[in-house]
């Protein structure tokens, strides 16, 4: 909710409500979950417009520059810090068309881990009720032969064994890396869950966990919790282009 405030600062300066555009940058701090250093920080960073000065040198903020912070807060929740200061600072421009056109950008990239996302689910149910019967050494994979499966570079399937994902057996005569069915398996759910945008460091934990049980629940909630991850950024962003929206209305901004 928006605040009115009309305590006097600054040699006797009546500071005014919000709606007629007075507010201190504790005011904007208070309401957007800043600092005032953060908020002086987002002036210089160009995310708030310059403000109005008062006879002695105070800052006076208005409803523009609270409705900016709110955007910036929630944008970095949903497309991260270095986008959403981009974003906010296109919407002081003369044309929003720019500014509108890196919104939707971040739309289309969440929309895009969606996608990744069910591939992952989809994937991983797949896996879970793939037979893995007695390995025989004829049913082994070279590193050439899994990248190749896998559509990945045999250099990703060397990082993963250097992070402990999966681990290779060594073929006893030439020492060469060799992927038993089990290690196949291994590397379909680290490809799958790197699709839909999982750390090295979370699978670094979970990988041995699955390699010792085969608990194929744990990937479940693994995706499940990524998927609540993009849920919640969904909704900043959501609640970023309310907070645009204003600053468009007040800045009398049309799309062109």
């Amino acid at each position: 909710m928006l605040v009115e405030t009309s305590r006097p600062r600054g040699g006797g300066v009546g500071v005014p409500s919000l709606k007629s555009g007075g507010l201190r940058p504790a005011d904007v701090a208070r309401q957007a979950g800043y600092s005032v250093q953060q908020v002086r920080n987002l002036e210089r960073d160009g995310v708030l417009p310059p403000a109005a000065r008062t006879a002695t040198g105070y800052r006076v903020y208005g409803e523009i520059h609270l409705r900016s912070a709110l955007a910036y807060r929630a944008l970095a929740a949903g497309t991260g810090p270095v986008e959403a200061k981009r974003i906010v600072r296109a919407f002081h421009r003369p044309s929003a068309a720019h500014a509108l056109a890196l919104l939707d950008s971040a739309h289309a990239r969440l929309a895009a881990e969606r996608v990744a996302l069910h591939e992952a689910e989809q994937a991983a149910r797949a896996i879970a009720v793939e037979p893995v019967g007695q390995v025989r050494a004829s049913d082994s994979m070279g590193v050439s032969e899994l990248a190749g499966a896998l559509r990945v570079r045999p250099s990703t399937l060397r990082h993963w064994h250097a992070e402990g994902l999966v681990v290779p057996d060594r073929d006893p005569v030439r020492a060469a890396r060799r992927y038993t069915p089990s290690q196949v398996r291994d590397a379909r759910i680290v490809h799958q869950l790197r699709l839909a945008g999982y750390r090295i460091a979370p699978l670094r934990a979970l990988m041995p966990r699955l390699r010792g049980h085969r608990r194929m629940e744990e990937v479940a909630a693994a995706l499940a919790g990524r998927d609540a991850d993009l849920t919640a950024r969904s909704l900043a962003l959501l609640e970023g282009a309310a907070a645009l929206n204003a600053v468009l209305r007040l800045h009398g901004q049309q799309a062109g």
